[in-house]
């Protein structure tokens, strides 16, 4: 995992502009720690910070296709899975190669199938390719965007890069935030392609973006499609076990140490099992895959069940590491140092975005800091609750009926921080319009019943919205870190395979997530594949929540959050007793703390 960054221009010679490639590139440095290198062309400049995974000395960025006078310029972030079938291919057309690395894969793959080579990688990956001959810059980005690729434009060209700070380097890319961007942050609606930051685009998941002298053009290579399905459910229940193994055996290859997070929920302790199971068959009976969990000081005493949490996880992931035989340690964190200012200013600079979830977001990646020190690598089961249909919005009524994005319902104003009405940014008006234009989106097969057409909705928003803030947070928390996390949830064969599976299937059991559960049997307790969902840990401890609303008051005391910020709808979660500030409350004062954070350190133009 690495991150990858530069520019193409036709109106100025790249090979004069060095130390901005170099700024551009440091910027990136946590995502790679491991080396650095940079690539100067008459057209283009390429810049690479690498964590070394695979192929330690042979990986090396950016990567050309010869030595001298290369014709290709390769700077890639992710990991392919499929590339031992993909080398064998390619050798059988006749390609050398000099690397045991993937990405000399991926660069062998584009001298071979040019813009067509995203289609032929499975993984999770964003990448540029500076062609010398053609006389272009290629990005690409995974089908589910796990990992993440923005560009914006410059005089005669664009810049790209893993992440916003990168371009903001570029003396021609400015941070700035207008109505638009507030928006899109705001409204809780996660669009691919606008961010907060105007003129700072992303990449689609699963696109194409061609710059050539005749501008840029973007295309969709891969998207979710609805198919007749023909499988009973012993069929299907067997097909997604199929499907969940393989993701999770071609994940496991590194040349660093390799572990799981293990949360005590169905979607990790399933993969877990899955993971520990391979490794016994490739390295003996001993051998032991490392788990952690995450906990609070305060939990065991102090957990209280709110919306998005109905019990304690430790005991679960102790059983379950037990049950499986993992080398299992749960990373227990102090609720205080969640409040720790240079915690939380490295989490506000690794998102580039005042809208995250707060203490969640400091625990994540405190816990990420604590795995780094002894793995590289770590596997995930994020993204199965939208696979399987494991969120409250597929089973509730209430849900169901309503007529805006299903998680509005949960989250909704109460955890969104109110905006200052004098800014008049109708974000009610932006959440209906985009509601009506995603359902366009779409896909669905003839003679649909309406309890599965709205099904269909439910997952394709939850596919395509919800699940890239899931992905954005967990990777760039992570690789603030420098620890790669993988998502073998994310393999597009199963996320087909389950969009295109009727709900009557998804829930046959009578609850969420049923053909994981049935293809889970065996693999953990069922203490554990019987428990209710549960969502990411968050401390309960009154200091926590005293010491958030004093960093709070400190926030609106700044001119510029007072500007942004609704002060009325504030003050009565800052006069709230400590021990009854309820989850939507708090996270209303983890937004504008947030929010001084973010703008004390871009310092943005607010064009508002």
């Amino acid at each position: 995992m690495c991150g990858i960054t530069g520019w193409a221009s036709f109106h100025h010679d790249a090979r004069t502009q060095a130390p901005v490639i170099e700024a551009m590139t440091a910027t990136l440095t946590p995502r790679g720690p491991d080396a650095t290198g940079v690539w100067l062309g008459e057209r283009a400049a390429i810049g690479h910070r690498r964590l070394a995974v695979i192929d330690l000395e042979g990986g090396v960025q950016p990567m050309t296709d010869r030595p001298e006078k290369p014709d290709l310029v390769l700077s890639y972030s992710g990991e392919v899975y499929n590339q031992h079938a993909l080398r064998a291919e390619l050798r059988a057309r006749g390609h050398a190669f000099r690397t045991r690395s993937d990405t000399e894969v991926v660069l062998r793959a584009y001298a071979e199938w040019g813009e067509a080579v995203a289609e032929h990688l499975e993984g999770m990956f964003a990448f540029a390719v500076w062609d010398e001959r053609a006389q272009w810059l290629l990005l690409v980005r995974d089908r589910l965007g796990v990992k993440p690729l923005f560009w914006a434009t410059v005089d005669g060209g664009l810049a790209f890069a893993s992440e916003p700070k990168a371009l903001f380097a570029h003396p021609e890319i400015r941070p700035r935030v207008d109505a638009d961007g507030l928006r899109e942050a705001y409204s809780l609606l996660f669009n691919t392609g606008p961010t907060v930051w105007s003129g700072v685009r992303e990449v689609e998941p699963g696109g194409v973006l061609v710059l050539d002298r005749g501008g840029t053009r973007e295309r969709r290579y891969w998207q979710l499609e609805a198919t007749d399905h023909t499988d009973d459910q012993e069929t299907a229940i067997e097909r997604v076990r199929t499907l969940v193994g393989a993701a999770a055996r071609s994940q496991l290859e590194a040349d660093v140490p390799l572990c799981s997070l293990l949360s005590g929920g169905i979607d990790s302790t399933v993969l877990t099992a899955l993971l520990a199971d391979e490794l016994r068959l490739r390295e003996g009976p001993d051998a032991r895959v490392r788990s952690y969990a995450v906990d609070y000081s305060d939990q065991a005493e102090r957990f209280t069940g709110d919306v998005l949490r109905t019990g304690h996880d430790t005991p679960y992931a102790t059983e379950a590491g037990a049950f499986i035989g993992t080398d299992h340690s749960t990373v227990v964190l102090d609720p205080r140092a969640l409040l720790d200012p240079e915690h939380r200013k490295a989490v506000v600079v690794a998102r580039d975005s005042p809208i995250g979830v707060g203490d969640m977001d400091t625990s994540l990646y405190l816990l990420f800091g604590e795995i780094r020190r002894h793995s590289t690598v770590a596997l995930s089961g994020e993204a199965a609750d939208e696979v399987f249909g494991g969120y409250p919005w597929f089973h509730n009524p209430k849900a169901l009926a309503a007529e805006t994005f299903p998680w509005l319902l949960v989250t909704g104003d109460e955890a969104a921080m109110p905006l200052n009405p004098e800014l008049d940014l109708r974000i009610g008006e932006f959440r209906d319009d985009t509601y009506r234009a995603a359902l366009t989106a779409v896909p669905h097969t003839d003679g649909e019943s309406p309890a599965e057409h709205r099904q269909r909705e439910m997952q394709h928003l939850s596919l395509t919205r919800w699940l890239r803030q899931l992905l954005h947070r967990k990777d760039r928390l992570s690789m603030a870190q420098g620890l790669e996390v993988r998502v073998p949830y994310c393999d597009h064969r199963l996320v087909e395979y389950a969009f295109t599976t009727p709900w009557a299937l998804k829930s046959f059991d009578g609850r969420e997530k049923s053909l994981l559960r049935a293809m889970g049997a065996g693999l953990a307790p069922d203490s554990v594949l019987h428990r209710p969902k549960n969502h990411y840990p968050a401390t309960h401890h009154p200091d926590y929540n005293r010491g958030l609303q004093q960093l709070a008051r400190d926030a609106l005391a700044t001119e510029q959050v007072r500007a942004l910020a609704d002060e009325t709808r504030i003050k009565p979660c800052l006069d709230t007793p400590s021990d009854r500030l309820e989850w939507g409350h708090r996270l209303r004062l983890e937004r504008v703390v947030d929010l001084s954070l973010w703008l004390d350190h871009y310092r943005p133009e607010l064009a508002l």
